[in-house]
Order: C-alpha cells, then structure tokens, then sequence
C-alpha cells in the first residue's frame, strides 16, 4: 500500500478505536469512574495495548495486575477506574477488535460490485487489518481455547463470519460466470487459513524479506490463478 494510503488506512482504524471506546464508556458507566471522553478513550486504548503485549508474551490469565499496571505506566487504581476486573478488560478489548474488523471489512467490500473486486479488496483489507493490529489477530487465534465459554463463542463466531464472507463472495462469482470453484465453503475456509499464516507467522515471512503487500499480491494473483475462469 502506497505510504499516503497506507496513512489513511491507519487513521481509520484509529478513529474506529476512539469511537469503540467512546461506546463502551456509555454501556459500562457503572464500571469506568473518568468522566473526560479524550482521557477515557486515550487510556483505554493505552490499556488494552499493554494487555495485548504481555498476553502474547505468557498469556492473558497469567497477566497480573502489577503487570499490567507497569506495562501501561497507570496505577493499579487508575486501572480499576475502566474495568471492574480482568473478565470485563478482557470483553471490553475483544468487543472494540471485532467491531473494528467487522465495520472495516464489510465497508470495503460494500463498496465493491464485480466479485473479483470484492475478492481483491476483501484479502487486502483482512491482510492491512491483521497487520496494524496484528497483536490482537495473534491474541484472539492463540488464546481462543483459554477464554470462558462466551468469549470462545464470540471468538469462533467472529472467524466463521469471516469465511462467510469470503464464501458469499465466491459463490457470487461462480452464479456470474466468473469463478470457478468446486466447493465456495471449504474454498473460504482455505483462503481464511492464509490469512492467518501472515499474522500467525510474521517472524518467517520477515526472514525472507517478505512484506504485507508483497504477501497480498502473491495471494490474491494464486488464488485468480485458481478461481477465475
């Protein structure tokens, strides 16, 4: 992505950020005892950072207070003033994450008519996505299994809605004549799994000199290779 694009696409997601914790301010007043919406949406997003780096460090529920506390440089008690405990922290984060990806993703592609369009911009989108906030794409794959039955739920559902995506895409061009794909589900379910290689394995694609719009072209002229007819 061209460095001015690539800005743009940035300031997006931070603006989706600051209104996700604007929102969650109005639906946890009980919980969130600042009253300053720059303080509350700049702190927050500040928190949830630092909880994100030391989960992918040794796990969120191995993440203490002190930890998290030293990490985002606020008192433990400053902390308690956006979240009752760790559980809601961890709801709190994971609900502004999969409402940043679900608006992004699903404008993008809305903004596409032809199928091969929508393919091109919904693999560009997920890849730019997973990189700017690649420690939450890594903390929500690896953590899925540790998270309570909710959250697992949420989790799961988030990725198979994901593969909806792609899957609705792909049947939308086999109907027009312009895919050919033996099965649109299992089809998603592959492209899904790439991915997830690019943020999963970022270490490996580094070594290789291999960034993320390097990695976007290889797949999407693989899978037109493959798809279109």
């Amino acid at each position: 992505m061209p460095p001015k694009a690539y800005q743009q696409f940035l300031q997006r997601v931070d603006a989706l950020k600051q209104q996700c914790c604007l929102k969650l301010f109005d639906e946890n007043r009980h919980s969130i005892q600042i009253k300053k919406e720059k303080t509350i949406a700049k702190n927050m997003e500040r928190i949830f950072a630092a909880a994100l780096k030391i989960s992918n460090e040794k796990s969120f529920h191995a993440m203490s207070m002190r930890d998290l506390s030293r990490e985002a440089d606020m008192s433990i008690g400053a902390l308690y003033n956006y979240f009752a405990g760790k559980e809601e922290l961890l709801r709190m984060m994971q609900q502004q994450r999969r409402t940043i990806t679900r608006e992004i993703l699903s404008t993008d592609i809305a903004a596409e008519k032809a199928p091969l369009a929508k393919l091109r911009t919904a693999i560009r989108t997920h890849l730019y996505l997973s990189e700017v906030m690649q420690p939450w794409f890594y903390f929500s794959y690896m953590e899925a299994k540790n998270l309570d039955p909710e959250e697992r739920r949420a989790a799961v559902e988030s990725e198979l809605n994901s593969e909806r995506q792609f899957q609705e895409i792909l049947e939308e061009g086999c109907a027009q004549g312009q895919f050919c794909a033996e099965d649109c589900r299992m089809t998603a379910s592959l492209i899904k799994a790439m991915l997830q290689d690019w943020y999963l394995k970022r270490a490996k694609y580094a070594r290789r000199g291999i960034g993320v719009d390097q990695y976007t072209r290889y797949l999407t002229a693989f899978l037109e290779k493959n798809l279109c007819v």
